[in-house]
């Protein structure tokens, strides 16, 4: 059976905050993150995120965070993973997407950002999903080109010298707009 096949999708709550966090560290800093493919590892170390942003993003309004679990034989419910969604600039944004690093290249990713287009197509009935990618990843925006998002050209730059989104070690990172009709 596939993990996919399993997945139950649901809005994040306070509550989730902490699991949240570990998470997303798990996926993209430190060693952890060297078993998945999405580490950052070797571009940045510090925070990838915290309590107070994932809050932030459950607290403000036309947003949410998507967390993908499965019930495992004891009942109890496992995060998979996780995705910010909300509005800005009349488009869904798509962020904070996190696969647990064992799990990645099973489905889980494809599924959740697919859950992601879903409500802010049907939910919200937007016209366009966007993203930003470190443009140097290669092998991540290959992974969105392939489910339709196409590179926009509109490059961002690194937030360089605030520590809230990692310390850099390297001095070439930028953001680059990514965009897919929806």
């Amino acid at each position: 059976m596939s993990h996919e096949s399993a997945l139950k999708f649901r809005s994040a709550t306070h509550a989730d905050t902490i699991a949240l966090v570990a998470l997303v560290e798990s996926a993209y800093r430190g060693d952890v993150s060297k078993q998945g493919w999405t580490t950052e590892a070797d571009m940045l170390e510090g925070r990838r995120t915290g309590t107070d942003d994932i809050e932030s993003c459950i607290s403000r309004p036309d947003s949410r965070i998507l967390i993908a679990e499965r019930t495992s034989q004891d009942g109890s419910h496992e995060l998979l993973a996780c995705a910010h969604v909300a509005i800005e600039d009349g488009a869904g944004y798509f962020g904070m997407f996190s696969v647990r690093p064992n799990l990645q290249g099973g489905g889980i990713g494809k599924a959740m950002l697919a859950e992601a287009e879903r409500v802010a197509r049907e939910e919200w009935k937007l016209p366009a999903m966007r993203m930003t990618v470190i443009d140097i990843r290669d092998e991540l925006i290959a992974f969105y080109e392939r489910r339709g998002y196409r590179r926009t050209g509109t490059k961002k730059p690194f937030p360089y010298g605030d520590e809230r989104f990692g310390v850099p070690k390297r001095a070439d990172l930028r953001f680059e707009v990514l965009e897919k009709a929806l």
